[in-house]
C-alpha cells in the first residue's frame, strides 16, 4: 500500500532527501498522483501543489519588486523598522554565524537581509536579497513565503523547497502581526544549513516574532500618550513610490517606462534622446551644456545639443513631464532609474545570478556617444569583476554563454578550476578554450 508521511519509518537524512527529490521531480513533470508524494509532509505537499497552481518555475529567480531607492524609502517607513535592533539582539546574525536573518513585509518582499557574509553571497545567487519577493506565489515553497501563506511559523528543510535553486538551504520563518488588529505586518526568517531548521531555531524565531509584536504595541501606546489622543491615527499603508525606468540594456532605442496608480506606459525614445537622458541619469549632480555636449556628441558640439534639448523637452512634456530637465546646469529634477544601474545595485547586494539575468546586453550597444561608451564599459566591467570575485560556478558558466563572456578565457579557466574533476561540463570548456586565439 502507498506510504504515508505520518506512518513511514524513520530513514536517514540522505534517504529522506532522495525520496523528497524523486517526489518533487514527479510532481513537476505532471505526475501529481505519484505514490511517492505520500512520503512528503502534508504542509510541504500542499505548498508544492499551490506552487504548481500559481505557475511557479522550478528554477526561477524571484522578482525584484523594489529598487535600491524604493527600498530605502519603503523600509524606513515600515512598522518593522523600529524593531530591527531587537531582531539583531535576539537572532544575532553575526558576520560568521553561518546563517542570514531576513525581515520582510506582509507581501513577502525582503526588506533587510543580514548575517554571515559568505552565506549572504551564496544565497544572493538565488535572489535572496533585500527588495526581492519571496512570497509563495513568486518562488514557491520556502519558509518566508509559506509562513505568510499559512499565517504561522514554518520550517522548510533542503529538498522540500519547490525551487531547485533553494534546495541547498534550510530555513525557519514566522509571521509578525499588528498587536491590535492581528493583521499581518511582515515576517522574520533564518536561513542557513540544517541548523537553521531545528526545533530550537523554531522556538527562537517564534519568540522573536512575539517580542516584536510586544514592542510594536509599546511603541504605539507611547505615541498615543505623547499625542494625548485616545486613538492615534493608524500608520498609513506604505507604498513604493511611482517608478520611471529607462531601459538601455541590449537596446539601441531605449524604452522609457512609467508605472503608477493610474497604470503603466512605455515610450520608445530616439537614439539621441536616449543618450541624453542616460547621461543625465548617470550625472545626477548636473552637468554644464559644454560637458553634456561632449558626453553625447564629442568635443565642440554645444550648438548641436541645444536644439536637441528643445525637442527632448517637448517630447517629455507629453509623456513624462516630471523628467523635463532643468538647465544651468542640465539636470534631472525627477527620479529616473535605469536598468543598468539596477544591475550594478544587484551586484552590490551580492545577487550575482539575479544581476546576470537582468543584464540583457550592453548599454545602447550601437551608440558611439563618448559618455555612453564609458558608462557601457563600466557596467560590463562591474559585472565581470563581481562574477570573477564571488560568483558560483553555475553563474560563471551562465555568463560564459552570454555575448560578453563567450570568449573570456579568464572566466572559462576559473569555471574549469571550480568544476568537480568528473564533471561532464569540463570537456566542453576545454574545447572552447582551445578554440580561442592564443
Amino acid at each position: 500500500m502507498p506510504s504515508s508521511w505520518s506512518s513511514r519509518r524513520e530513514v536517514s537524512p540522505q534517504t529522506s532527501r532522495l525520496l523528497i527529490e524523486r517526489a518533487h521531480e514527479e510532481l513537476v513533470i505532471g505526475n501529481g498522483a505519484d505514490a511517492r508524494l505520500g512520503d512528503i509532509r502534508p504542509l510541504v505537499r500542499d505548498s508544492w501543489r499551490r506552487s504548481l497552481a500559481n505557475l511557479v518555475g522550478a528554477e526561477g529567480l524571484p522578482p525584484l519588486d523594489l529598487s535600491e531607492e524604493e527600498l530605502e524609502a519603503y523600509r524606513s517607513a515600515h512598522p518593522l523598522a523600529g524593531a530591527m535592533d531587537m531582531v539583531r539582539a535576539l537572532l544575532s546574525p553575526d558576520v560568521d554565524s553561518g546563517v542570514v536573518v531576513a525581515v520582510g513585509d506582509a507581501a513577502g518582499r525582503l526588506l533587510w537581509v543580514e548575517g554571515d557574509r559568505h552565506v549572504r553571497a551564496l544565497t544572493g545567487d538565488m535572489g535572496f536579497v533585500a527588495g526581492a519577493n519571496w512570497s509563495e506565489r513568486s518562488v514557491g515553497t520556502s519558509a518566508p513565503g509559506t509562513a505568510l501563506e499559512l499565517d504561522r511559523s514554518v520550517q522548510i528543510h533542503g529538498a522540500e523547497h519547490f525551487n531547485r535553486l533553494v534546495q541547498p538551504w534550510s530555513c525557519t520563518a514566522a509571521p509578525v502581526h499588528d498587536p491590535e488588529t492581528r493583521r499581518l505586518v511582515g515576517m522574520i526568517d533564518v536561513t542557513g544549513g540544517a541548523d537553521a531548521a531545528t526545533p530550537q531555531a523554531q522556538l527562537l524565531v517564534d519568540a522573536t516574532a512575539r517580542a516584536i509584536e510586544g514592542e510594536l504595541l509599546v511603541a504605539r501606546l507611547r505615541a498615543r500618550a505623547a499625542e494625548r489622543t485616545p486613538v492615534a491615527a493608524r500608520r498609513p499603508v506604505v507604498r513604493a513610490p511611482e517608478r520611471t525606468v529607462l531601459r538601455v540594456l541590449g537596446r539601441d532605442r531605449a524604452l522609457l517606462e512609467l508605472a503608477g496608480p493610474s497604470g503603466e506606459s512605455v515610450t520608445e525614445l530616439s537614439a539621441r534622446h536616449a543618450e541624453i537622458l542616460l547621461m543625465l541619469a548617470v550625472h545626477r549632480q548636473g552637468v554644464s551644456s559644454e560637458r553634456l555636449a561632449a558626453l553625447v556628441y564629442g568635443e565642440e558640439a554645444e550648438g548641436t545639443l541645444r536644439p536637441e534639448m528643445v525637442r527632448l523637452r517637448k517630447a517629455l512634456e507629453r509623456t513624462a513631464p516630471h523628467l523635463v530637465p532643468a538647465s544651468r546646469p542640465y539636470r534631472l529634477t525627477g527620479e529616473l532609474e535605469t536598468d543598468a544601474h539596477h544591475v550594478v545595485s544587484l551586484l552590490d547586494r551580492g545577487a550575482h545570478r539575479v544581476a546576470l539575468a537582468a543584464y540583457r546586453g550592453s548599454v545602447l550597444p550601437e551608440s558611439v556617444a563618448p559618455g555612453v561608451e564609458e558608462f557601457r564599459e563600466s557596467v560590463r566591467l562591474a559585472l565581470r569583476e563581481a562574477l570573477l570575485a564571488e560568483a558560483s560556478v553555475d553563474v560563471l558558466l551562465a555568463y560564459a554563454d552570454t555575448e560578453d563572456g563567450a570568449e573570456d578565457a579568464e572566466v572559462l579557466r576559473l569555471a574549469l578550476s571550480m568544476l568537480p574533476a568528473r564533471s561532464p561540463k569540463r570537456a566542453g570548456i576545454v574545447a572552447r578554450l582551445e578554440r580561442l586565439p592564443a
